[in-house]
């Protein structure tokens, strides 16, 4: 059975313009209460987001929400659960280590018009806000020309458009879940100072690409553990893919810069070799970037939050 982009929440399109991340828990006081709040979301996101749509069609709104494996086993605990839907565990290097944060509900709204998100983040706590609590809430932008804030281009390794889905759906693999998702979020603080104060050389030489033209270096320029080469998953001899959205973020007044990783997959499994990769050789970035945040999130289909929405799982 193939995909059906149509059923296909937002996991493989632009990363927009604004953007708000939230991730939050659950009260868990009351399990029927909180299923319902959920339920009674999962029956109103689709018309907040038509109506945004077509109140603001220029804006270009798009949306993903998703449970963690703690939420679904908690939410739902007699259906069955994405194949790769788990925990997600830290992964610790010689020198640093990716946390783990655990939150139950994920949200990635974006837009070309900063009102579209806040305006719709609010219809949605009008629903959730009594049985959650935030664990965090992100607001990030587009940097000039698609830039991460440390000023490279990002979401080179993605991969072409008409190729998307293919790396960022679920297929038959999981035909209970088919077109669903699975997203990895990670926040990372950057260190500009030190980073800045590195030549321009030097720079490219940790990323392993050209910082004005974005033109891959020679294996021989790269530093051993450049990010674009400790960062891939060549398993089996393949280059397997997921699709970034990464976003920047600033309290430019308070010193206070980062980046908002989003990776979206057909296969978990992908996505954490990548951070494995990234972690155990000590990926140059790493010096000057610290993850605060992780968790890994299931993306439903539309028809999945459907079948939320009517008491069915």
């Amino acid at each position: 059975m193939p995909i059906d982009l149509r059923d296909v929440q937002d996991v493989y399109k632009d990363a927009g313009d604004d953007i708000i991340f939230a991730t939050m828990n659950l009260l868990r006081q009351d399990q029927s209460s909180d299923l319902e709040v959920v339920q009674d979301l999962a029956e109103h996101l689709p018309a907040f987001i038509n109506s945004m749509n077509i109140r603001y069609p220029d804006a270009h709104l798009a949306v993903a929400f998703g449970f963690s494996a703690n939420a679904w086993h908690y939410l739902f605990p007699n259906a069955k659960a994405p194949k790769e839907l788990v925990e997600f565990e830290p992964v610790e290097g010689p020198k640093y280590t990716a946390v783990a944060t655990p939150a139950d509900l994920f949200f990635h709204i974006r837009s070309t018009n900063s009102a579209v998100p806040f305006e719709l983040m609010s219809e949605i706590m009008t629903i959730i806000k009594d049985n959650t609590t935030v664990v965090d809430e992100t607001h990030g932008f587009r940097y000039f020309e698609g830039r991460a804030i440390i000023g490279f281009v990002d979401g080179t390794e993605n991969p072409s458009a008409l190729d998307t889905p293919e790396y960022a759906v679920i297929g038959d693999e999981d035909p209970d879940f088919i077109d669903g998702s699975y997203a990895f979020a990670q926040k990372y603080l950057h260190n500009m100072d030190a980073w800045n104060k590195l030549k321009v050389e030097q720079q490219e030489k940790a990323i392993g690409r050209k910082k004005f033209n974005d033109i891959e270096l020679k294996d021989e320029e790269k530093a051993e553990n450049a990010h674009n080469v400790v960062s891939q998953d060549n398993k089996d001899g393949i280059e397997h893919k997921i699709v970034r959205m990464n976003v920047p973020f600033s309290n430019p007044a308070e010193s206070i810069n980062g980046t908002y990783f989003i990776g979206y997959s057909r296969y978990y499994s992908v996505t954490r070799r990548m951070l494995e990769g990234m972690f155990n050789n000590s990926d140059r970035l790493l010096d000057f970037s610290t993850p605060i945040t992780g968790e890994l999130f299931f993306i439903p289909s539309k028809a999945v939050l459907a079948d939320i929405a009517d008491g069915e799982l």
